[in-house]
Order: C-alpha cells, then structure tokens, then sequence
C-alpha cells in the first residue's frame, strides 16, 4: 500500500512540475510583431522623393517597437481595430477607423495593439528616395 501511495505522489509531483515548465515556457514566448506589407514604391513627381505605400497589420498584442523615419513625412489611415498610438511628448491616443494621423520625419513613436482583434492601417511615406524608412528609437 506504501508503495501505491509512493507513485502516486511520485506522479503528482512530475505532473505539478510539467505544468509549472509548461506555464512558464508559454509565458516566455515573444508578443507578435507588426506584419508591414509594400503595395506600392514609385518616384513622385518631387526631385530626389519617393512614394511608399504600406499595409500594416498589428496582431491582438502586437507592437511595432518604439522607432523612427528619418527621411519620410508618413500619412496613415486607420482601416480596421482600435490601435493605440505613442508619440514621444504627446499622451498615448487610442485611434478607431476612419482616424488618421501624421508622423514627422524623426518624431519618435509606436504603434500598438491592447485589444483582443486584429489592427490593419494603410501608411504612405513621402520620402527621401533611397533613404531608410524606419530605425529603431535611440
């Protein structure tokens, strides 16, 4: 009877210790990040400029990260979810379709997502043509 009662608490015990591994691993698994897809990249009709048109999507708990656009004016309009948006010096604001806001070239800002349903935004970046688009905050 010893012996019974010995293995039971024996897998118990390995049972309690694989679900506190297993708990423990979910929570170490990164938050999603923000899926940026290029529709259009053409040369405008300014010397020297270009036009990029993004699509950006911002899962349920995603973040883009804080960052900034160096050498692009960027008009976005947001299409779908309630986005929160970060813009260093200014109060967070919670954005809903049909929003839309600027970004001036070097404004340190993030986008991100606290809700449960997907974000999609479109951007369009007026841009020094060949220049880098987005670069992490320093």
């Amino acid at each position: 009877m010893k012996r019974i009662h010995s293995r039971v608490a024996i897998a118990a015990a390995i049972a309690i210790l694989a679900g506190v591994v297993g708990i423990r691993g979910l929570r170490a698994q990164p938050a999603p990040s923000a899926i940026r897809t290029v529709l259009l990249k053409q040369d405008t009709t300014v010397a020297g400029r270009e036009a990029v048109m993004l699509m950006v999507e911002l899962p349920p708990g995603s973040t883009e990260g804080r960052h900034i656009h160096p050498a692009a004016e960027v008009y976005a309009f947001v299409v779908e979810g309630t986005p929160t948006l970060d813009v260093a010096g200014q109060p967070p604001r919670t954005l809903k379709p049909g929003d839309v806001f600027t970004i001036a070239p070097g404004q340190v800002h993030e986008g991100s997502n606290k809700t449960g349903v997907p974000v999609k935004l479109f951007a369009v970046f007026f841009a020094e043509k060949g220049k880098t688009l987005t670069t992490p905050a320093p």
